[in-house]
This record gives C-alpha cells, structure tokens and sequence, in this order.
C-alpha cells in the first residue's frame, strides 16, 4: 500500500480531531490538510517506533495549536450549552461529603493495559462520547498540553471551571472505561 493510501485512511480520524478543537470546519480541513502534506513532503520523518496514526496526530496536535494561536480570538464558542448542569453525574459516584460511594473498581495492571492496542481504541471511543465542550477542554489539556492558562485564555474559561470540567471529564472516561474495559471483557461500548 502506498503512504497516499495509507494516509488517508487516517484522514478522517484526524479531520475529527481537528474539528473537535477548532470548531470551525474549514480551520480543521486545513490543519488536517498541512498535516497530510508534512507528512508526505517528509516520509522519512516516520521511523516505524509508533503507528502512522501517532505519528500524524502528534503533527496534527502542533498544527491545531499553531491555528488555536493565530486565529484563538475567532474560534467559535457556540457549544456552550453543552456547559450545562451535571449534578446527575456527580451525584452518580459520591455520596454527602465527597465519598465514594463505592469503591472504584479493580483495574488490576494498568500499565499491561496501556500496551494494548485495544485499550487505546476503547479510551478513545470513550473520548469520543464526551460532551463537545467537556471533551475539547480534556483534550487540549491532556492531549494537545496546553496549560491551563492557555486553555482558560482560548475558550474565556474560569480557573474554577476549567478544572470542574476536566474532574467531570474524568469522571465520565473512569466510568466508560470501567463498563467497557475494567469492568468486563471489553465489548462494544456502552456509554
């Protein structure tokens, strides 16, 4: 299979990446489209110690920055009502006083489990089902590094709220991740 080919079997997980972060479907198409072309322009770059899928992703992450930077003050922010109350998460797990209710289930090795190919597909189609405005926030933090200065800067966030999205953010990929992976013979998702 030629690297053409396989690179644009990746095009639409990127494409979903990018739109994920920027909002703006043209931003994104050009972000996945500079991506593509670095990596054609350089193949030799790619030394075969990660999947392609890592690979570009990783340039992906440096492209949507880049764009989050030039153009930060014109990103959307019509999702905002995915903001909304989730007392009924919160209330899921814990009980007055901010325990447990139960205790969190055994997830045995999980450094075994990060190995695994499967898990990473789980986590992130767990990723995936997260509110638009939780999961953007979770992956600029977690996957893209930004700190949370800049990440409060790009999305005119609070302190206080950013961190009480990434806390529900985790919540819900802890209890995906425990139907679909931890807690059973992982299965097709059920979240």
């Amino acid at each position: 299979m030629s690297i053409e080919n396989e690179l644009a079997e990746h095009r639409s997980y990127l494409l979903r990446f990018a739109r994920l972060q920027l909002r703006n479907d043209a931003w994104a198409e050009d972000a996945v489209s500079e991506t593509l072309l670095a990596a054609l322009s350089r193949p030799q770059s790619f030394s075969n110690n990660s999947q392609l899928k890592t690979w570009l992703v990783g340039i992906l992450k440096h492209k949507v920055v880049d764009t989050l930077r030039q153009r930060g003050h014109e990103v959307s922010h019509g999702d905002s009502a995915d903001t909304g109350s989730n007392e009924e998460l919160d209330a899921l797990g814990f009980k007055n006083g901010d325990h447990f209710a139960a205790l969190p289930a055994d997830w045995g090795n999980p450094e075994q489990d990060l190995s695994s190919r499967q898990f990473f597909q789980v986590l992130e189609a767990c990723a995936e089902k997260l509110p638009a405005a939780m999961g953007r926030v979770f992956l600029m933090r977690e996957w893209l590094e930004l700190s949370c200065e800049e990440i409060c800067k790009e999305l005119k966030l609070t302190p206080t709220n950013l961190y009480v999205q990434l806390h529900r953010a985790r919540l819900r990929l802890r209890e995906c991740l425990e139907l679909n992976w931890f807690g059973s013979s992982p299965a097709s998702l059920s979240t």
